[in-house]
């Protein structure tokens, strides 16, 4: 689990309900039902109306993916890329097929494949780079899609705020109206605001650096496949994969492959 996302959500709720108790009012206040169906329905129902069913259904899984810390294992990825390098050094190239097959790195048994088929390194870059690019398109149609509904809500709570004024200025002389239209143009506005601001906007923000660190990896197999096709010498490949990585992992690594 990611520690700093639950922190971060409880504590940010922490945030506003204790400052609500602290400004002397109740939660109850600040609950209104028709605010709810404005800001929160009323936006999620027009993102359907700019995305797919399929898509804007999916799109609170995507936004758990917060709560999880994705392993893309770099460190092993340039352990394995390195081993694959001494091997094919050793006992040539086609010595990696039985190996490729034990793999757990789907996109590192691609390019391998295409190496041990002694295809063209232009060819192997072009789809391993198509496969990368099309990765982070997908990724960011999903970050679109928060960054759209992170738009649309304060959209909708301002639109609240015109409608419970015109439902006040319509009914003044009828006192028991001028609360209900109030707590509307008021309300939807703090849902809105909430909601970009505590909500999606974080989200996107953890989902784009999510989305920087596999897109590191992938990078990285590709420099490793193409290095290992050309007979590159296993510490030249340390020292390009070792630019990829974090300085602990840089440390890791010259603990695990002193320099000689």
């Amino acid at each position: 689990m990611d520690l700093a996302s639950i922190i971060g959500f409880a504590g940010g709720w922490f945030a506003i309900i204790a400052s609500i108790f602290i400004s002397g009012n109740s939660v109850m206040t600040y609950m209104d039902l028709p605010s709810v169906f404005m800001t929160v329905f009323g936006s999620y129902m027009a993102l359907m109306l700019n995305y797919s069913i399929k898509d804007t259904l999916g799109i609170f899984k995507v936004m758990g993916k917060i709560f999880k810390v994705p392993d893309f294992g770099e460190l092993k990825v340039v352990e394995t890329l390195l081993s694959l390098s001494e091997r094919a050094r050793r006992e040539g190239i086609l010595s990696l097929e039985e190996e490729i097959e034990s793999l757990d790195n789907e996109f590192m048994k691609r390019g391998l494949r295409m190496v041990v088929d002694s295809t063209d390194p232009e060819v192997i870059r072009n789809i391993l780079d198509n496969e990368l690019n099309q990765m982070n398109s997908r990724h960011g149609t999903k970050l679109k899609m928060i960054d759209q509904w992170g738009k649309l809500a304060p959209g909708f709570g301002m639109l609240g705020t015109v409608q419970g004024l015109i439902g006040m200025m319509k009914n003044l002389e009828d006192k028991s109206q001028i609360g209900p239209n109030m707590a509307v143009a008021l309300i939807t506005t703090f849902y809105g605001a909430i909601m970009a601001n505590f909500l999606f906007i974080p989200i996107m923000g953890k989902l784009g650096l999510q989305d920087a660190d596999e897109t590191k990896v992938m990078e990285m197999v590709i420099e490793g496949v193409l290095s290992i096709q050309q007979g590159d010498n296993p510490h030249i490949l340390q020292m390009k994969l070792n630019a990829y990585l974090s300085p602990a992992n840089q440390k890791k690594l010259e603990e695990l492959h002193p320099a000689q």
